[in-house]
């Protein structure tokens, strides 16, 4: 028994490159040269290939890449922090459950953040989230009464069109979409053509005697996000993609477990998603949000700005510390998101933020132990 597809909505076509043929995950980083110099694309991607395979190769099964000193070391309880604040240069935050928890603002951010600039700070929010774009981001901060301009919000569907544009993706190929609006947004703003996205999410796959699935040739990079829209057409064609155009890329924006819809419980995150894909293919894809280093060295370059002098605040282990570690950055663990504190201090836990504390409002009480 093979398959009729049955389209609601026809394809639109609208820009494609070439994936590495490798099994193992990567980490993706970007440097100078990168960003400012226009060489052959493939040949980079296989330079991006070749000097992180060897980093993965230890941690492949986990998506952890490389892990600070600090790391080993027990996390602190944040006591002084005007003595953290006026460490660094750059506060980079993520947003769910550390700005804010779904629609809610978290109590004391307004008055954080505005400390934080009063003394000088650059200030970036990066998000895994990738179902809206840096636009769509900048109107929520709004809403939610906070003053935040567009260029200091570092959303994942931002990071793979970025990503795209650093190894001079080809203007000339497409690029498949499982995933929602934010993506959609970000590639047409860099000039690509894409197919898939939220239209494929009607589309079903009826079992027929002889029927042979068509897939457009011309696509080459399968992009991944989370996707409330998911299902066997997506996966069947990102699969033909990636299994049959020579050398497409398989990106991901992120492989989180689980993703916060509602402030009841956990859902199913863009990690499922992925994983879909990775099952079928075979393959392991180019993660381009946290932990992976491809945005923080995005950010470095943008702004300027020494990793050291960076302090990276987040509610998540394994994505928000390892990504500040990762990019050799101070780490503070706040626990209004995802994490607790004996989550924190689990014996089986090896990743430790350099500080820990309740949640970002701490920085307005917590001073010096001694005046």
């Amino acid at each position: 028994m093979l398959a009729v597809v049955s389209a609601g909505v026809p394809h639109t076509y609208f820009n494609r490159i070439s994936s590495p043929s490798s099994s193992s995950s990567y980490s993706l980083s970007i440097n100078e040269k990168k960003i400012n110099t226009r060489i052959g694309w493939s040949n980079r991607m296989d330079d991006n290939i070749n000097n992180n395979n060897n980093k993965m190769m230890k941690k492949k099964t986990k998506d952890v890449f490389v892990t600070s000193a600090s790391a080993s070391a027990s996390a602190q309880p944040l006591q002084d922090a005007d003595a953290l604040i006026d460490s660094v240069e750059t506060f980079i935050f993520d947003c769910d459950g550390v700005i804010w928890k779904g629609d809610k603002l978290i109590d004391g951010v307004p008055q954080t953040l505005e400390l934080l600039r009063s003394k000088g700070k650059r200030l970036v929010f990066v998000t895994n989230n990738s179902t809206k774009s840096r636009k769509q981001y900048g109107k929520k901060f709004e809403t939610l009464g906070l003053s935040v301009n567009e260029e200091e919000i570092f959303a994942s569907s931002f990071a793979a069109a970025a990503y795209l544009q650093s190894i001079d993706f080809p203007k000339d190929k497409k690029i498949y979409v499982i995933g929602e609006e934010g993506i959609l947004i970000e590639l047409e703003l860099a000039g690509y053509s894409y197919l898939g996205g939220p239209e494929d999410g009607g589309k079903k796959i009826e079992l027929k005697p002889g029927f042979y699935m068509e897939h457009d040739k011309d696509v080459g990079a399968v992009v991944v996000g989370f996707d409330r829209y998911f299902n066997y057409y997506k996966v069947q064609y990102g699969t033909l993609c990636v299994r049959e155009n020579p050398g497409c890329l398989f990106l991901a924006t992120n492989r989180d477990a689980v993703t916060h819809l509602t402030d009841a419980q956990e859902w199913a995150g863009g990690g499922s998603m992925v994983g879909a894909l990775v099952g079928s293919t075979q393959r392991e894809p180019l993660v381009v949000g946290k932990p992976s280093t491809f945005m923080m060295d995005y950010l470095a370059n943008k702004f300027g700005i020494t990793k050291s002098q960076i302090c990276m605040v987040g509610d998540r282990l394994d994505t928000d510390i390892l990504f500040g570690q990762n990019g050799g950055c101070k780490t503070l663990l706040v626990l209004s998101g995802v994490t607790s504190l004996p989550m924190l201090q689990n014996p089986n836990n090896s990743i430790q933020p350099d500080f820990y504390t309740n949640k970002i409002s701490d920085f307005l009480s917590l001073k010096a132990a001694s005046v």
